[in-house]
């Protein structure tokens, strides 16, 4: 895709040692339960202490829900050049993280998010996380377009972009045997035809 921004090396080491925290809690969890895994045992099999897993993760619930990529693919975006449509850069912002996901982190993602339908807690919890990430986009959509915050028409466009990669998400935990990266460009290249049904 073009004008792919280069993502710094400090979001890089973040998003590698959470992802890292992640897979030892998916792990734990399909071997013990989600409700029997405590906070202490995802930090031992890490190899972190629990304060550091707290520097990453505020609860357990958010070691599931947490996007370990949010921050890379927001630096992204603010990278976008000027003169493409809001929603190109956003497309753009939102490839650079899905592209430099491996396999395993794919595997992972898919799991988290099988995860999440099934246990109540994670479900509210994931409504919590999704609610702040769309402030969060509106704010720095907003000021890329000169609007402001309470501009209904921001407001929607973000509630189209992030309903998109929910839903992009959700199918992809149901039909694991898909490419995660065709689902994605399908979807918003639906969403920047006007999604005709």
């Amino acid at each position: 895709m073009e004008n792919k921004p280069k993502i710094g090396l400090r979001e890089r080491k973040k998003a590698k040692t959470m992802a890292s925290i992640q897979k030892h809690a998916m792990r734990l969890f399909r071997e013990l339960g989600y409700n029997a895994t405590t906070v202490e045992q995802i930090a031992d099999a890490a190899e972190i202490s629990p304060s550091t897993f707290f520097r990453y993760f505020a609860t357990k619930e958010d070691v599931v829900v947490t996007d370990t990529y949010d921050p890379m693919i927001i630096a992204a975006f603010e990278e976008q050049p000027p003169d493409i449509s809001i929603l190109q850069a956003i497309r753009n912002a939102m490839s650079s993280g899905v592209n430099s996901m491996t396999a395993d982190e794919l595997d992972t993602m898919r799991e988290r998010n099988q995860l999440i339908m099934s246990v109540p807690e994670l479900r509210a919890a994931m409504l919590n996380n999704m609610i702040q990430n769309m402030q969060f986009l509106t704010g720095i959509i907003a000021k890329r377009v000169n609007r402001s915050l309470d501009d209904l028409t921001v407001h929607t466009f973000v509630g189209a972009i992030v309903g998109t990669g929910i839903s992009v998400m959700l199918y992809y935990a149901e039909h694991p045997n898909e490419d995660f990266v065709q689902l994605f460009e399908q979807a918003f290249s639906k969403l920047d035809e006007g999604l005709l049904l």
